[in-house]
């Protein structure tokens, strides 16, 4: 099945011979030339002038004294009662968007395996989204300074290891996470409703583990969404999603399934806030 499967996915990038042989050069799947300076990172498909600026259409965050601050606070509370738990192992493995480990988000929710091997495209198209939705979110991050929850509490958060400054809105985990559910239910419909369920639970890691307040998670999905809306008037982004589709495809013809524990994983994400 996977040499049935690697020479399927070999033979994608003839889509990209037209009439005549003359051929189109596919979107690449090695970061290299894409890093951007930041080792383990690559860049996005969209050049700075060309993200949504979320400081002009996000609300401000909520106000001292506020409803939405009182239930922002309130799930905080409530969301200390899971750390040492399995959902707090989730939310920790959640806050790594270094690659390899990253791809495996949606692994479960997909039912395969995403790896530069395999899905070659898939893998890149999955990385390249993360750095545009999470540059979306910069300039609102920047204009509100938000304080994170646990440092305006004196707590600890999940990865302790991290220092985080007042950025807190909104959250560029949660938008990110919401970019590639919106992106992986396109090109895999049949599963778009396990996708989401990930998705929205990538973005709930990030109160679970106490650097993000509930507003700033609802923020930051409405930047995923904006940033996907404009990645769709990309060529390369619109190539290469088409290519991870057919990946899927062949992925599925040969059978693969994801080397996750997806029932551990289920019963994980059945903790719902």
């Amino acid at each position: 099945m996977k040499k049935h499967f690697a020479a399927t996915a070999s033979a994608i990038p003839a889509l990209f011979v037209l009439a005549g042989c003359t051929a189109i050069t596919p979107p690449p799947t090695s970061p290299d030339g894409l890093s951007g300076g930041r080792p383990g990172y690559v860049i996005g498909y969209l050049d700075p002038a060309e993200l949504p600026n979320a400081q002009k259409f996000l609300p401000p965050p909520p106000a001292v004294g506020s409803a939405a601050l009182a239930s922002d606070e309130e799930t905080y509370n409530a969301t200390r009662k899971l750390r040492g738990t399995a959902r707090w192992a989730l939310a920790t493995k959640d806050a790594d968007l270094t690659f390899p480990n990253a791809a495996q988000t949606f692994s479960c929710a997909l039912g395969l395996t995403v790896s530069p091997e395999q899905t070659p495209h898939l893998n890149m198209l999955v990385r390249r989204v993360r750095a545009d939705a999470s540059r979306a979110n910069d300039k609102a991050k920047d204009l509100y300074k938000r304080q994170r929850p646990y440092l305006a509490r004196g707590d600890t958060s999940c990865t302790p290891q991290e220092k985080h400054k007042d950025d807190s809105y909104p959250s560029g985990h949660a938008s990110i996470g919401w970019a590639w559910a919106l992106v992986l239910a396109e090109i895999a419909p049949d599963r778009a409703d396990r996708i989401f369920s990930r998705g929205l639970a990538f973005g709930e890691s990030r109160i679970v583990c106490g650097v993000h307040w509930k507003s700033d998670v609802e923020a930051g999905r409405v930047v995923g969404a904006s940033a996907v809306s404009r990645l769709h008037s990309n060529p390369v982004f619109t190539a290469q999603l088409e290519l991870a589709r057919k990946e899927i495809e062949a992925a599925r013809a040969a059978s693969a399934q994801s080397q996750l524990d997806c029932a551990a994983e289920e019963r994980v994400l059945s903790v719902r806030l």
